[in-house]
Parts: C-alpha cells; structure tokens; sequence
C-alpha cells in the first residue's frame, strides 16, 4: 500500500481493504476444511516443543537428556540392566548407552515397521502402555524418546541384540541415512534399520542412543550443565539401588568421569541429604495398596471404550528429624523426580501434620488449650525421601513435575500415618526415647511460632514500645533509623550503668544479661524459650527465631557484645555468637554482628611528652610489655601500678566512652561466617553435646597455646 503522507490517510485505506477482504471471505463462504492446518507425526513437536518439555533454553534440554537416561533406568527398575552410562561429546552431543534388553528391531505388526522406529517416530508408541514389559516407569505420555528425536538435528540408535548391533539415523525426526559422522552430513530420507554392527553374544543386549540437539529449536546459550547432571544422577542412584551411573563429560581439556552406585537405597539418600544433629534415626514407612482406576482401551472391534483396571501403588518414605530448622524434601515417581510435589506429597504432609497432632494430643504433649501443630512446625529440621511406585502414572504435563494420580494422595496419607504412628507410640527404649524427643521439637517450634507471631503483631519498632512486652531492663535509643541503631548486649549490671552515661543514646540502645547465658547448641528448643536471657536478646532483635527469622523486621543495624576482656568475657562471647547462628544466622552472615574491645590496663602517664596523651590504653599482656618497653626507651615514667581493668564496671564513663562505645575512636570486631556449613561444624565442635571430638581438638592444639597469654 502506497503512502500518502502524514495524516489518517494510511490508516484509513488500511481499514478499507481489511472490511473488503473480510466480507468477501465472508460472503464466499470461504472458511473450509482446507484452511485447517494439520500437523503430522512430529511436526507438532517442532512447532511448539515448549508443550512437550517446557522450554527451549538449558532446562529444556536437560529435560530431554533425562528422557532418554530413564529409558535405560526404566529398564533396571524392570530387573533388566544395572549400568548406564552418560558421554558428553565435544562437539555437543550427548551419548547414553544401557545394558537393559534393547529397543526391539523386529516389525512392529500394525504399522510394519521396526521397533526402534516406530518408538522413535510415533506418540505415545512404547513398550509402557500394555503393561506387560514394565510394571513401573517414568510416565504415561511415553513420547520421550520421539520427543527428543523431533527436536534433534540427529540421532542415532544402535541396538545390541544376539545376533548383531543394528541400528539406524534420523534428521529431525524422520528416518533416514548420513553419508557421514557429523550432524550436517548429507541426508537421505529412508525408512528401516540403515546399519549392521559386529556380532553381539548371546545373552548381551543393550541400547545406544546419540543426538545432537537441534540448533533451530534450541536457544544459541543452552547446554548440559555438569552439575545438574551429576546431582541427578547421584539422586536416581539412591532411588535404584545397585544401578551404577557413569557421567563422562569430554567436553574440556581432560575428560571428567563421576560414577554413583549405592546399595543402601533412600535410606542412605536421606542420610548423605540430612544437616544437623540428628533427633531421629533414619525411618522408613513403607506400605502398599491397591485402587480402581478408569482408563481407555482397544477392544476387540478396535474402540476406545472405557474400562476400571486395579492397580497397586507401593509407597515408600525414609525421614529423619535434625536439630536444624530447614526442610529438605524430595520426592520421586517411579524413578521421575518430582519437584513441585503433587498428590504424593499432599498425603505424606497431611498424615504427618494429623499423626503429630494425634499422638501428642493422646501423650499430652500438647495441652487442651494448646493450639494445633502446623505443617511448618513438623516440617522444621526435617529430610524426607518420599517415593511411589505404580504403573502408568498421570502427570501433570509432560514435564512430569507434578504428580497428579488423585489416589496417590489417599494411600501415600494412610501408610505414613499407620507407620509414624507405630514409631511415636513404640514402647522399644530407643524408639520412645526419639519419638520423644521430635515431639518435643515439634512442640518447640509451635511455640517459637506463636512467639514470632505476636511480636510482628505488636512490636514495629518505637512507635509499639509502650503497648509491647519488651523487657523493662532494655535502655532503647531514640532514633528509628534501623541502618544507624546499635544495639550493645551488655554483660553485668554495673556495667550497664557505666555504659548509660557512655553511650549515645541517640542510637545506642543497652542490654543487660546476667552472666553466662544458656548454651544453645545443647539446648532444645523449649529450654531456650524458657531461658529468660536468650528470650529478652530475640525478643528485643525483633526479627523472630530459626524458621520464622525475617531480618528486614530486626529493629538494629548492628548487634555488638560488650563483655570483659578476660577469659570469662570471652566465654559470654562465644555463647552469644552461638546464640545468633543457631537462631538468627542471616545477622551474622550479612556482617551484622560485632565484639566490642575493651581495654585490659590503663598506663597513667606521669610525665607526658609534648603530643603524648595521659592515658595509654592496652589490649593484652604482650602489648602492654611491649608498651612499657617503648616508654622506658623513650624515658617517659608511668604510675605503678598499671591498672588492670577486672570488668567493665571498674571504667569511669569518659574512658568506657572513648575506648569501647565512641565510633569514631572504638575498635569493633565482626563476626562472619563466609562458609556457613563450615561454621556450623566449629559451633557444633566446640559448643555441642559430644565431648569426644572437642576434648580431642583440644588436646591436638594444646602445644600450640602461649602459655604466658591464659587467663588464670
């Protein structure tokens, strides 16, 4: 269409012939079945492969990658193989092989053509759908290897089977043969097996698939990660007891080999995934049932007629309860993670949130007026392994994300909460001593709920201080300015008092504690929630404990322990950093948490040179001889004795002032924790319940102290 300059003009003509075209289309009658576009075979799946494995970027081809490996892992759920092995190519490729029973290569009755063809160029065409060659696999839409197939610019299936490898290639879905090794080799369409290996020995079989993904289909930045694959194949190595799984990356400078093979089953997978000290040992709730189920088949006359077949659904859990407060989930069909969970996951947590309730209701852990335990409260430190097995399980999408076979909810609820039952009223010694134990932490952590709750309901900052139950000894600061506020945690009353009249009270806010406070990493829950002193230090933070933590709610910028500068000082330290990383660890992890430096002596000088002060303040013994040294050198006399400073208590206000709480003179140390895992070690080595490892990590580093440096 011609333009005609600025204006409507344009516009306007466009309207025209569009009214034109449409009403002729509409007066013809035009609009037939010969408008209708229909897509054959596997032109669907190239046309929106988004449909088939949810993306086209790394996570898509993932996908793909896994839809051939569970082939080969189906296989050894049928008691078929027990190796399958992973070639990551330089040219990005990606090879499986399996020693399973091998794609079958003789004509297909219906359709005359070869196995390997016909599952490789028909939906939904396998050996899954009648039930007879596998009892559990990864899914019911069976168009994982035609899927991946479609989207490859080649592939390539070599089958091993007595008495020869046969195989053939495909372009882009359709069958065919290469006149060479690379994916752009001319192609020539043909239908049929294409190759002829070396002999195969009887009794060995096994399948080889080969593809390159699709640069057409496939965003230019997607590829096999490593270590997704790697974790994948060492959870479905848990999941498959006595398959072994080999990954050979080829892609870099040398060749990277990881192999998995375990024998313990989930067991041993919740144990390699649990952190912490455990509650509970390992647990497995096992149990079976069996459900009527609707589903189309072929009858004699060839129609689809509905028909009610039973099935079995076996159900297998193993769970353990640490003294953490994260969750660690994970839940698989068959051998198909599931990572969003679906019908298998609503019943386990239903039956562990109604079993807990139960139990503890009958046990009177929980009191008449005590609310309901929540899921998130049974939840807290908990690693659970959650696994079905049944036939032609329903997914939502092809993805397989999500299980969705509605009976799985009923019989996954009844099994877990008949054994958990079994385990939490056992009357054997060790299994009445943990199942009171989890109860007891479950409980702990339904009170620390109901805590964190009311204090984001009452406590916002100043403007809720008079109405909320902050402790009556906090000495709060003025200023609403979070990123500005300090809060001291104090150590003794008669320090309190000094560091009233040395603080800023603008934004330097005063907490006492009595001593030595509980040390945490021994305690449970409950007893920390009693302690009066470890209560007022998170009620005060204002930002909740463990699981409920919210660090934007915390009502200080900065935390900092001020304690003396002996052994005893140190000791409250270490209890209270204790305290912040067991309860409150993004503080320290975010450098939130600070030491304060007081002096251990006071030098008075008596004969101050010109630009000297009066007072030298010194932070240990060697420094203070070194000090001394110094001025005896430079022939400036000093009062004896030199104080020593016993506590915090024996400063006046000026001095506290300027050495300790002044930003602008004071020396602070922060507390980090780069490698949080790591230090959750070191706090359990040293603050924790088993002796043995610490009296050993002492003795090793005993020839290492000074002795002259310990406090007696």
């Amino acid at each position: 269409m011609a333009s005609s300059g600025r204006g409507t003009s344009q516009p306007r003509l466009f309207q025209i012939e569009f009214t034109q075209i449409l009403g002729k289309l509409i007066a013809d009658n035009t609009y037939n079945a010969q408008h209708l576009l229909v897509l054959e075979g596997l032109e669907a799946v190239r046309k929106r492969p988004g449909m088939y494995i949810g993306s086209t970027d790394t996570r898509g081809l993932m996908h793909c990658l896994w839809e051939i490996i569970d082939n080969g892992v189906d296989e050894a759920l049928a008691g078929a193989a027990n190796k399958v092995e992973v070639i990551l190519h330089p040219d990005g490729s990606v090879e499986v092989h399996d020693n399973g029973r091998g794609i079958p290569t003789d004509k297909e009755p219906k359709t005359g053509l070869p196995g390997v063809e016909v599952v490789a160029t028909k939906l939904h065409a396998g050996g899954k759908f009648g039930g007879g060659s596998y009892t559990a696999t990864g899914g019911l839409h069976g168009v994982g290897l035609s899927v991946v197939n479609a989207l490859s610019s080649r592939m390539d299936i070599d089958v091993e089977r007595s008495p020869s490898i046969q195989g053939m290639s495909f372009q882009r879905g359709v069958p065919g043969t290469f006149a060479g090794d690379a994916a752009d080799a001319p192609f020539t369409p043909a239908s049929g097996l294409s190759r002829k290996g070396g002999r195969v020995a009887k009794g060995r079989t096994g399948t080889r698939i080969r593809f390159w993904p699709d640069k057409q289909v496939f965003t230019r930045d997607a590829r096999v990660e490593l270590e997704g694959l790697i974790g994948r194949a060492r959870q479905t190595s848990f999941i498959v007891p006595g398959l072994e799984l080999v990954i050979r990356d080829e892609r870099g400078d040398e060749p990277v080999v990881e192999s998995f093979k375990h024998v313990g089953g989930i067991s041993e997978f919740a144990e390699f995934l649990s952190v912490g000290e455990p509650v509970t040992e390992v647990l497995r709730l096992q149990g079976s049932d069996t459900f009527v189920e609707t589903v189309p088949l072929l009858d004699d006359k060839g129609h689809m007629t509905p028909q009610d077949v039973e099935r079995e659904l076996n159900v297998d859990v193993a769970v353990r309860w640490t003294d953490g407060y994260e969750t660690e989930m994970r839940s698989y069909v068959n051998v198909i993670a599931t990572p969003k969970g679906g019908t298998h996951v609503s019943g386990f947590e239903t039956a562990l949130t109604k079993t807990f309730n139960d139990v503890m209701r009958a046990g009177r852990v929980l009191k008449v007026n005590d609310a309901d335990v929540i899921k998130d409260d049974v939840l807290e430190g908990l690693t659970a392994v959650v696994t079905v097995r049944l036939a032609e399980p329903q997914f939502e999408g092809q993805t397989k994300e999500v299980l969705g076979t509605p009976a799985a909810r009923a019989i996954v609820r009844k099994v877990v909460s008949a054994e958990l039952k079994k385990f939490l009223t056992s009357t054997k010694r060790t299994d009445k001593a943990q199942s009171k134990l989890v109860m007891e932490k479950v409980a702990g952590a339904a009170k620390t709920r109901l805590v964190a709750r009311q204090q984001r309901d009452t406590q916002r900052r100043k403007n809720a201080l008079e109405s909320s139950a902050l402790p009556a000894k906090l000495a709060d600061c003025r200023s609403n300015d979070v990123e500005r506020s300090e809060l001291f945690i104090v150590e003794g009353d008669s320090a309190l008092g000094t560091a009233k009249l040395a603080r800023n009270s603008e934004f330097q806010a005063l907490l006492p504690i009595r001593g030595k406070i509980l040390n945490v990493q021994k305690a449970q829950v409950a007893d920390v929630l009693k302690n009066t002193e470890c209560a007022s230090i998170i009620q005060v933070v204002g930002a909740g404990s463990g699981r409920t933590f919210d660090i934007d709610s915390a009502r200080y910028g900065r935390i900092i322990f001020m304690a003396d500068a002996d052994s005893d000082g140190a000791h409250i330290r270490c209890l209270l950093a204790t305290l912040f990383f067991k309860y409150m660890p993004e503080l320290v992890t975010q450098g939130r948490v600070f030491t304060a430096v007081p002096p251990l002596h006071r030098i008075e000088l008596s004969n101050p040179k010109k630009g000297m002060d009066k007072y030298i303040y010194t932070y240990s013994d060697p420094e203070l001889q070194r000090k001394l040294a110094e001025l005896t050198k430079k022939g400036v006399r000093w009062k004896d004795p030199v104080q020593r400073y016993k506590g915090l208590g024996e400063m006046d206000a000026d001095q506290l002032a300027e050495t300790t709480m002044d930003p602008r003179q004071r020396t602070l140390r922060r507390i980090t924790a780069d490698d949080a895992a790591r230090a959750a070690e070191v706090f359990e080595l040293l603050m924790g319940s088993d002796v043995a490892p610490r009296k050993d990590f002492i003795v090793a580093g005993a020839y290492e102290v000074d002795q002259d440096s310990i406090d007696v």
